[in-house]
């Protein structure tokens, strides 16, 4: 869990992954350098499940989570951010697919306005089961539902990037071919006006940086995932 001047929302989420129904986890909550209360929110919060490390100097989320994943020990990776919500079945539901053999699940997820935890304004899903190829045209993996199994694909990092996130699976799917998502809603993303993620057009703007200079496809490939991407996200646009 990467956090920076998180004290607003931090405990809420740290108690959604206390309140889950699989207790066998361990969670990293990485201080990116808070100037805020963050740390004394965390301190307030008693479970020898959780570890807290503060960072000296601000590295940004990508490598805050990076230092997460490389203090795991366990065998599944899963990940939260510090103002967002896990239901309490969350990995009940996701670790009973792993333990059936897919290598990579997620979730469908529920967005909500900042300040307004109880107003759903949108509901993101993906297939039942999909494909790296999938992936290239639409991210189907929302960060804060995804969980992969490390010991057989091996630990993978992110880059200090536009959709740092995206990337990572991307590189996960490739090696798993395939991944299944729990048909409920098992996470809470919270929306704010702050949201890197909030511009559309800085968003497409990473998105083909991705699609060319990261997994270095060609012109005509990175063309027809990237409008691939652009209707996809159109389509959630007119929904919500």
């Amino acid at each position: 869990m990467p956090a920076y001047n998180a004290a607003r929302y931090i405990r809420h989420s740290v108690e959604s992954v206390l309140s889950q129904s699989f207790g066998d986890w361990r969670l990293y909550i990485v201080d990116d350098a808070s100037t805020d209360d963050t740390a004394n929110v965390v301190a307030d919060i008693h479970d020898d499940r959780i570890e807290y490390i503060l960072l000296k100097d601000n590295g940004g989320v990508a490598n805050a989570r990076n230092v997460g994943i490389q203090s795991a020990k366990g065998k599944y990776i899963a990940f939260l951010d510090s103002d967002d919500l896990w239901e309490s079945n969350k990995l009940e539901k996701q670790i009973s697919l792993l333990e059936q053999g897919y290598a990579v699940v997620c979730g469908n997820y529920s967005t909500f306005l900042s300040d307004d935890i109880d107003r759903t304004v949108a509901v993101r899903t993906s297939p039942m089961e999909f494909s790296y190829k999938d992936m290239l045209n639409s991210n189907r993996i929302g960060n804060l539902t995804g969980i992969y199994n490390r010991e057989l694909l091996g630990t993978f990092y992110q880059e200090r990037c536009g959709h740092e996130d995206y990337l990572m699976w991307l590189a996960i799917m490739k090696v798993a071919k395939k991944a299944a998502c729990v048909q409920d809603i098992v996470a809470r993303y919270r929306l704010s006006s702050n949201s890197l993620s909030a511009n559309k057009l800085t968003a497409a703007k990473w998105q083909w940086h991705i699609y060319r200079h990261k997994l270095l496809l060609s012109l005509p490939d990175s063309l027809y995932h990237w409008l691939s991407y652009v209707v996809i996200a159109l389509k959630k646009r007119i929904r919500e």
